[in-house]
């Protein structure tokens, strides 16, 4: 039983080089990768340089993930934004894990459990959508916190658990430092996310653990990728094994290249203007 994932730092539907508000590239690109999850970060709600949109219900309508959860982290004095999971299936469970360092920017974690069902077989996943901190301390901190909260930690080893989102992962330590002695394996090779036109670091991550096997994983590239927000998403294959089943090594893991012809519709031109550094 497969499940494709994508995770991704959705810059509130602004471009990273252009510093355009355009929510179509945002949506065109999700609808080419086709995911059954969505694990979004940085999605606006009734933000002035969003035009006051409600990002969650538009991508709802737009996507054929009518489930959402939505975890609000930044508020101003109009609008703000936060993290989205988008599903295919209902979502049960879900919670808001407050992940605040100190005086420190406002940061957070979903959770949410959904079963997923295809040709009459069914199977419990966890998702969690995370945004840690710009800080090294923060994001360990962070991490700690979060692999120690309830529910999270009184999961069981062998159900299916997906961890992604923009972990602001500035050297690709988090992984092994405090992901894999949990039981985590990387979805895919480290590969560089930020920024979006030309990456130079890893920032963003998709970790599986439990009765699961990584078919296909990597960044997603091309030209919409690159000028619809300051992230390249991460996308996922993953296998759901039963719990008999033996978790095996991923098949492959790498980028996946994108043509710009195997998009609907043409990809935006592309600008050389700095990105933003606000994450």
């Amino acid at each position: 039983m497969h499940l494709r994932v994508i995770s991704w730092n959705i810059h509130k539907g602004i471009g990273g080089a252009d510093r355009k508000y355009r929510l179509d590239r945002t949506i065109e690109l999700i609808q080419a990768v086709q995911p059954d999850v969505a694990l979004l970060q940085e999605v606006a709600e009734g933000w002035p340089q969003a035009r006051f949109e409600v990002q969650v219900d538009e991508l709802r309508e737009a996507l054929d993930l009518p489930y959402v959860v939505f975890g609000p982290e930044h508020r101003f004095k109009q609008g703000g934004y936060g993290n989205a999971i988008l599903c295919r299936w209902p979502l049960h469970d879900t919670h808001h894990v407050d992940l605040t360092v100190g005086w420190r920017k406002k940061r957070g974690a979903l959770q949410a459990r959904t079963i997923v069902r295809r040709g009459g077989h069914q199977r419990t996943v966890v998702i969690n959508n995370l945004h840690l901190g710009l800080a090294g301390s923060e994001r360990a901190e962070q991490l700690r916190r979060f692999l120690a909260c309830e529910p999270f930690a009184g999961i069981d080893p062998q159900t299916p658990l997906v961890v992604g989102g923009d972990l602001n992962d500035l050297w690709g330590s988090l992984g092994p430092k405090f992901l894999a002695p949990a039981g985590f394996q990387r979805a895919g090779l480290l590969q560089n996310t930020f920024p979006a036109y030309m990456p130079i670091r890893p920032l963003d991550g998709i970790f599986v653990r439990g009765a699961v096997q990584v078919h296909e994983a990597g960044a997603w590239t091309g030209p919409l990728a690159r000028s619809a927000s300051d992230h390249l998403p991460l996308v996922a294959n993953i296998e759901l094994m039963s719990r008999g089943d033996r978790q095996s090594r991923p098949s492959w893991t790498g980028e996946i290249e994108i043509d710009p012809s195997e998009l609907p519709v043409s990809a935006s031109d592309s600008s050389t203007s700095a990105p933003s550094t606000s994450r």
